[in-house]
């Protein structure tokens, strides 16, 4: 038929092979052929049964993004899978490697799917801004039931084989040749005679609990913070079951259209590809070679240390932890030992996978233990002397070619590369805290960084399941430097009349998870007041609050009240009090300040520094500081990150609105960086 689409014949059984590279997406260029020779195949009185198979590493993994938003060429998907539910023979779709999306849809169009063993299905749709758009909320209710269906469509996440088999979605699980088997299992149907039933014609799993589905729903609409994906699932999951299936399918469509036009999926799908354009490094191409990583040291079994070690060994990498003496070791293996037992009761790890890993971790307090290292990462603590000393120390124990890591949120990684003789081996990678938990890895390039060194990095990290951005060196790299920006009215706005409920509540309107009182209060204010007293800096409001020993959650007092060691924030008015108090002491009437306000005074100086960012070359792409940003500080999703935001919101309004703040203020945040010049 074509190069993408082929039909082979095993006797009266008909396969057709799906061939696109690398994952078989289903790009105009395979729909076509593969709609003719589902056509050709359904008139041809000679086959009895279709299988439908994928070449290469899995079946199809979804549609074609890149074809989103424009008009779609047909045959399109729903034609697709509207012309195999009319064949009278017996269809089935085997399924290797990850049925994705449409690649879902598709196999919901035959009668059965055949999987194999380590296959995953799922419909992620939602994780773009989306709702399955080629039936997918329709038909997946009529086999799983909805609640399960509702679950799956609205977290995105794919069920393995076996959990598919369990409940309806997959009808049998391959043994040994996956094409071979479904051709087999086809002979099996046609040797019973039974008429097969296309999904949209079963209905007897769609009454299934409806006081479920109705929990999970309303749960869902408690968590969606302002995304309209999730929403718009569970409304069509609902029309499958309340609707005739025809008009259940129709208001499918009808919400696709609207959510892929819409800003929310267009930040979501900008997100998907900077992900991938992050991934692509100036001066590391393919003749660059990373090097392996079989074993890692690191430095500080403290919390950020305990995590990272973590990180690592839930991939599968040994880990040698050091510290200082005997009683910090135990206190941090103990730690570790204390998260791995918190996840078994949670239910989210069995104990022989938390035994498995907790057992790839060995500690010492002897630098030689760390010989065989290929990567060492240091996360001491944030002091340049005592991170310089230990790159020193380093070069008298690490094995030639380790690539020697210092995981600094702040400091001069250029600086602390000088204290090593091997410059070239030294970077910067900035986990974010959990770092068992948290995607986002800041890598910093330093000077003398070798390309080598950069790729092992970057190579690791994606064993490890990061996120990694390669940033330049300055003070707070990509992260830290813009929340400095970020926060830097925050005190003004308290001053001139804002509180803190409202400045926080401003924030998750916006779509944050949390406001920046609430962050500071959750993290503890005296790590601020540390890194101001070293620095110099003053902080009136917060420091007054330090000072009085309000430290936020951890001592039941910071910007808030926490009544009796809870968790729940609650306006303080001693905190109010202050903030008057100060206020008068400076001169200052204060006044009513709009949401509005708040969002322009914090956002823009945020959008402004990564323009600044931009200018000097510490990020290679307003995209990579996206990336940064939703997945290390919380920026809402559904707003793509701080550079795609202003661009939504308009580059002329930035610079307009940077311009009307820094002339009523004098403040350097709203200084308009020359990078924004000229954009639109």
């Amino acid at each position: 038929m074509s190069r993408s689409v082929t039909v082979s014949r095993d006797n009266e059984i008909a396969v057709v092979t799906i061939d696109n590279p690398p994952v078989n997406a289903l790009s105009h260029h395979v729909r076509e052929p593969l709609y003719a020779a589902l056509t050709e195949l359904a008139a041809d009185d000679t086959v009895r049964g279709i299988v439908l198979a994928c070449a290469g590493r899995t079946f199809v993994a979804g549609a074609d993004i890149t074809e989103f938003g424009k008009p779609m060429q047909k045959p399109d998907l729903n034609g697709i899978v509207a012309l195999l539910e009319t064949i009278a023979k017996p269809t089935a779709a085997a399924i290797h490697g990850t049925a994705l999306g449409g690649g879902l849809e598709l196999a919901l169009g035959c009668h059965f799917r055949i999987a194999d063993r380590t296959a995953r299905l799922g419909l992620p749709e939602v994780k773009l801004g989306l709702l399955p758009g080629g039936g997918g909320t329709v038909r997946l209710p009529r086999l799983v039931g909805p609640a399960k269906a509702l679950r799956m469509i609205v977290t995105g996440t794919p069920v393995p084989a076996a959990e598919a088999l369990a409940d309806g979605l997959v009808d049998a699980i391959a043994e040994g040749d996956l094409t071979g088997s479904a051709v087999a299992f086809l002979r099996g149907k046609l040797a019973e005679g039974v008429r097969p039933i296309p999904v949209r014609e079963r209905n007897d799993k769609l009454g299934e609990d409806p006081a479920a589905f109705e929990r999970a729903a309303a749960d869902l609409a408690r968590k969606a913070r302002g995304l309209e994906a999730p929403l718009a699932c569970a409304e069509s999951v609902r029309n499958a079951v309340s609707l005739p299936f025809d008009q259940a399918l129709a208001a499918e469509h009808a919400l696709f259209r609207k959510l892929v036009a819409g800003d929310q999926s267009k930040a979501q799908r900008h997100l998907f590809f900077a992900e991938r354009e992050a991934a692509k490094v100036v001066g590391i191409g393919k003749d660059v070679k990373a090097g392996d990583v079989a074993r890692v040291g690191i430095i500080g079994a403290g919390t950020m240390g305990g995590g990272i070690a973590m990180a690592f060994a839930n991939a599968g990498i040994p880990v040698t932890l050091l510290e200082t003496d005997d009683a910090a070791l135990a206190r941090g293996t103990g730690m570790i030992g204390k998260n791995y037992a918190a996840s078994v009761a949670r239910g989210s790890l069995d104990e022989a996978t938390a035994a498995r890993r907790l057992a790839l971790i060995s500690g010492t307090t002897d630098y030689a233990a760390l010989a065989d290292a290929d990567l060492i990462v240091e996360a001491a603590f944030e002091d340049m002397a005592v991170k310089r000393d230990i790159f020193a120390r380093l070069d008298q124990v690490a094995k030639a070619g380790a690539v020697l890591a210092t995981n600094t949120s702040y400091l001069d990684v250029n600086a602390i590369a000088a204290a090593s003789a091997r410059p070239e081996a030294v970077l910067g990678m900035h986990f974010f805290s959990p770092a068992n938990v948290m995607k986002l890895l800041e890598i910093v390039r330093a000077e003398k960084t070798s390309p080598e060194a950069l790729a092992t990095a970057l190579s690791v990290a994606k064993r490890i399941g990061k996120i990694p951005v390669v940033v330049g060196v300055c003070h707070g790299f990509v992260g830290n430097r813009m929340l400095t920006a970020r926060s830097s009215e925050n005190e003004a706005l308290l001053m001139e009349g804002a509180l803190p409920a409202e400045i926080d509540r401003a924030f998750t309107d916006f779509g944050w998870p949390m406001g920046p009182f609430q962050m500071y209060d959750l993290a503890g204010l005296d790590i601020g007041w540390r890194n101001r007293k070293a620095r110099g800096e003053t902080a009136a409001l917060a420091d007054a609050l330090c000072e009085a020993g309000r430290f936020g959650q951890k001592t039941g007092k910071g910007w808030y009240a926490y009544a009796d060691g809870g968790r729940t924030p609650t306006p303080d008015p001693d905190v109010e009090a202050l903030i008057g108090r100060e206020a008068a002491a400076r001169g200052i009437a204060r006044r009513t300040i709009s949401a509005e306000e708040i969002i322009e005074r914090t956002h823009l100086p945020l959008v402004n520094e990564g323009a600044r960012i931009l200018e000097e070359g510490i990020a290679q792409r307003a995209s990579d500081i996206d990336i940064v940003w939703v997945n290390g500080y919380g920026f809402p999703v559904g707003k793509g990150g701080p550079m795609f935001w202003a661009g939504l919101e308009g580059w002329q309004k930035v610079r307009e609105r940077l311009a009307y703040w820094h002339e009523r203020t004098g403040r350097d945040a709203f200084r308009p960086s020359p990078w924004l010049s000229g954009r639109e």
